[in-house]
């Protein structure tokens, strides 16, 4: 069973800036951690590597100071380790970065299933995974909180808005997983050890050119275009106390009240 893990390195959400003016997040204002939810499908990955056989390949792109980080993947259980690193993957959108990954999927050879993260805190979209399996033009299940894997084919369940529902496919296929599928293993000191003398591989653009369209690549390969960011002012919340009970304070309470409720049907008496 070979698996292939994608994995997205994202910054701090609390420490992290916006870069207003290009209209894109300033990665380098803080530090970079793995996306949560791909933690849960490596280690939904390991788990099966460890029932079944086989191996985990993890697959990442961005900077090349990601590079000692995806050591952190080796540590937790994966085989070997891939980063896509290149100036013209730089500025991709979810169309980009997911027929990038896709191109760096088919040199990477057989394999059996691609497990990722529903979305990414910083994007949010949800959207990479399944672009990816259409790329390769595959089955792909989103949003699996259980998976039951054989030989021969997965089984995954799913919550699908209100309903939870269970799909089955053959191999080769995409899974996208949830933060309920299981608790990631923290990694011992001895696997941390191990994980710093294994080299992380790069690949950059033309190791892709044999079967991509580099055009299709970063911002020149990106529909997708940000014309303004706005950051929203944090004020918190704010209370008012009144020590005595009177007409112009019911008043007040009621109006705010409706304010919140019906903004529109707020004029006159209350």
């Amino acid at each position: 069973m070979v698996i292939i893990v994608l994995v997205k390195y994202v910054p701090d959400m609390l420490r992290v800036r916006f870069d207003v003016d290009r209209g894109r997040v300033d990665r380098s204002s803080a530090d970079l951690e793995i996306n949560p939810f791909d933690l849960n499908a490596l280690e939904a990955a390991v788990r099966i590597k460890e029932e079944l056989g086989g191996q985990v390949f993890v697959l990442s792109m961005g900077p090349r100071r990601t590079e000692s980080a995806l050591k952190d993947t080796l540590a937790r259980g994966a085989d070997s380790a891939f980063l896509l690193e290149d100036r013209k993957f730089a500025g991709a959108d979810t169309l980009a970065t997911s027929y990038t990954i896709a191109s760096a999927v088919r040199q990477l050879g057989h394999f059996d299933l691609i497990l990722c993260g529903e979305k990414t805190v910083d994007g949010d979209t949800g959207q990479v995974g399944p672009e990816v399996a259409e790329h390769l033009d595959m089955p792909h299940i989103a949003c699996a909180y259980e998976l039951n894997v054989t030989r021969e084919n997965v089984t995954a369940t799913c919550d699908i808005g209100m309903e939870r529902c269970t799909f089955k496919t053959s191999f080769p296929a995409l899974i996208t997983v949830t933060k309920d599928i299981n608790i990631p293993r923290l990694p011992a000191f001895r696997d941390r050890a191990r994980a710093r003398q294994m080299a992380v591989r790069m690949m950059g653009a033309a190791a892709l050119s044999g079967t991509a369209d580099v055009a299709r690549f970063g911002v020149q390969g990106s529909p997708t275009k940000v014309y303004k960011v706005v950051v929203p002012s944090d004020e918190g919340r704010k209370g008012k106390i009144f020590r005595q009970a009177s007409d112009e304070a019911v008043d007040e309470v009621a109006e705010r009240i409706c304010h919140l409720v019906s903004p529109n049907n707020c004029a006159g008496d209350i």
